[in-house]
């Protein structure tokens, strides 16, 4: 059987500094071809980066395969380039049927038009008649649900509703291959759900996927087969389940980049190494997605290089558009030593995580008790917070308030006074 996806020796190359590339029309795509080697003349000597390098594999028709790796792994040049939105240094990807792609928030949209208008123009571009898309399109606008803002302009729409427009055009309009990246994370949790069955619909009745997520949960559900990208190469292709132990135990011990340049490269040599990070609930067992309001615990095993005075185990978190949301200081807390020597572990209970639904990253950190000389610095595991309605629109999270409410009678004041609380305690 012919695979409906290949891609043979795929390799990108960035410009560091270099502008965003422009859309060609075909006079300058023909006028660039002629002054490529002089271009790469120039340029030789010049900071670049391999965003992709050498990468290989074939995709069946009705495969759903998923793409994980870490943030700059090659995972969205991979899908633009597949895509065509931008074009590869070498090799090639070739595909073989209609692409309907939900890659950035807004792609393929003409801010100035309508919903209504950019369901049309989708439709033209992936080569549906009007009659074609006019079947299909009480379909997409009942699955997006978004027909009381049909009409207004979508430069005027959320980012979530952005994404129910965009996806379910994708989605609706017939692509034998439908390419995702992570803009699904910006939806809303029911959202979120509604496009995962979705795709398993599609799944079943043939189309292939190709999906790019940190959410390791969709992928295990969706996806029987898995590609990890590390720094642009193919580092593995199998098992969804072997593929992602793999991601999980690379990405705890990564060192942050800004830890490395302040302590230096050679991370045998830092004072303090974190060994683990492990996620657990308050009765120990380990967990990766808590509900909104719960508790989390946070167990750091680490490794003493050598002596550190009062030191300040940091926990910090960020959101997964690199959002800082809150941190933890067991200095602060008075949790410290006058000399540490020693390897061990600590550990620590948050608050009830008031975060909103969304995935989350994690930082563990080791100063000194005054902020001022930096030990270890390290990116520990993703986890998700999930609940029915806070999103990110919403903001970064959601406190529970006092609320005192005055009710004014026919004749009489009345005095109505409650304390209304939102979420788990």
């Amino acid at each position: 059987m012919r695979p409906i996806i290949k891609v043979e020796n795929l390799s990108k190359q960035y410009h560091i500094g270099a502008r965003q590339e422009p859309y060609l029309t075909l006079r300058d795509s023909i006028v660039k071809t002629f002054r490529a080697p002089l271009a790469r003349f120039r340029r030789n000597g010049g900071n670049t980066i391999w965003a992709l390098k050498d990468v290989n594999f074939e995709v069946a028709p009705g495969e759903v395969v998923g793409v994980i790796g870490r943030n700059g792994a090659g995972k969205s040049t991979l899908l633009k380039i597949l895509s065509r939105i931008t074009e590869p240094t070498n090799g090639k990807g070739d595909i073989y049927g209609r692409v309907g792609s939900l890659l950035e928030i807004g792609a393929g949209f003409h801010p100035e038009l309508t919903g209504r208008e950019n369901i049309y123009l989708n439709g033209s571009i992936l080569g549906m008649s009007k009659a074609e898309i006019r079947k299909k399109f009480d379909e997409i606008v009942a699955f997006a649900e978004i027909d009381q803002f049909l009409d207004t302009p979508v430069k005027r729409y959320s980012s979530g509703m952005y994404v129910r427009l965009a996806f379910s055009v994708a989605a609706h309009l017939e692509p034998e291959i439908l390419i995702v990246d992570e803009v699904l994370a910006v939806g809303d949790v029911a959202f979120q759900r509604k496009c995962m069955d979705y795709m398993k619909k599609l799944a079943r009745s043939g189309i292939t996927i190709l999906m790019v997520s940190h959410n390791l949960f969709a992928v295990k559900a969706m996806c029987r087969r898995v590609l990890l990208l590390s720094a642009g190469r193919r580092q593995f292709d199998g098992l969804p389940a072997e593929g992602i132990d793999l991601y999980e135990k690379e990405s705890r011990l990564e060192a942050d980049p800004w830890a490395i340049g302040v302590i230096g490269e050679d991370i045998d040599r830092w004072p303090i190494v974190i060994r683990l990070m492990e996620y657990l609930d308050t009765e120990g067992r380990p967990r990766t997605v808590y509900d909104y309001g719960e508790r989390m615990r946070v167990r750091i095993h680490y490794d003493v290089r050598s002596p550190v005075k009062y030191p300040n185990f940091y926990f910090a978190i960020r959101r997964s558009d690199n959002v800082a949301c809150c941190s933890f200081s067991a200095a602060r807390d008075g949790v410290t030593t006058p000399l540490l020597d020693k390897s061990g572990v600590i550990e620590l209970q948050t608050p009830p995580l008031r975060l909103v639904s969304d995935q989350y990253g994690s930082w563990a950190i080791v100063w000194d008790r005054e902020f001022k000389n930096l030990y270890c610095g390290q990116i520990g595991p993703m986890f998700h917070v999930r609940d029915e309605i806070l999103n990110s629109d919403f903001g970064v999270f959601h406190e529970p308030a006092e609320w005192n409410w005055r009710a004014n009678g026919a004749g009489n004041q009345v005095m109505l006074e409650s304390s209304v609380s939102c979420g788990k305690e």
